[in-house]
């Protein structure tokens, strides 16, 4: 089994995070996005998709999705539960995580890829060509901002975004807020509870990872 990672992109961080917490530990092999490794014909091997995080199972099996790799782990190790451990759990941490990665994670994907030069034709990750379009980088920033008063109101007498017990809805709204920095995106002094959630979740040992 091994992971292919980046250790600079926020996707796989979300991986090593959850493995993290689980205390698991996978060989990774890293893959230098920066110098477009993803695109070579042996990563593409991998993955044709041309993107990270891809786990490699000891079969050969291939899951190129980093919630989906989450996924596979959740069910080998259940402890600790970072998916919910009964039905109603498990359905409210993953409405929660499709929402922090829908408006958080892909807002800011969608402010940065459209307005940095260094993405000019790529717009989107993946194999094919896109160009950008600056409206989308106003909206994303729009939609980042919305984003942050949202769990703020959401996490007004919370610990964590599902209750008292951490979750992949907790890493996923982490890593997008930290992924917003990139684009010059801070959590505003007005939003005082996302503020509390967000120093006690960036201490945990498992965000450094």
């Amino acid at each position: 089994m091994k992971l292919y990672d980046c250790a600079t992109a926020p996707s796989p961080r979300r991986v090593r995070i959850f493995l993290a917490e689980k205390g698991i530990v996978v060989p990774t092999v890293q893959v230098d996005l920066r110098n477009g490794e993803q695109f070579t014909p042996a990563f593409r091997a991998v993955n044709p998709d041309a993107t990270v995080p891809v786990l490699q199972l000891d079969d050969g099996t291939r899951i190129a999705d980093a919630i989906g790799i989450c996924v596979y782990f959740e069910a080998s190790q259940r402890d600790p539960p970072l998916m919910g451990n009964d039905a109603r759990s498990r359905a409210l941490i993953t409405a929660a995580q499709r929402r922090a990665e829908r408006d958080g994670f892909y807002a800011v994907m969608e402010a940065l890829r459209n307005a940095t030069p260094g993405l000019k034709g790529r717009a989107l990750p993946g194999p094919d060509d896109y160009e950008q379009i600056p409206a989308l980088a106003e909206r994303g920033r729009a939609r980042v901002a919305r984003f942050f008063a949202a769990l703020d109101e959401e996490l007004a007498g919370r610990e964590f975004l599902c209750g008292e017990r951490y979750s992949i809805a907790d890493i996923t709204a982490l890593v997008a807020i930290d992924f917003a920095k990139w684009i010059k995106l801070g959590v505003p002094e007005s939003c005082m509870h996302l503020r509390r959630w967000y120093d006690a979740v960036a201490s945990r040992p498992s965000a450094k990872a």
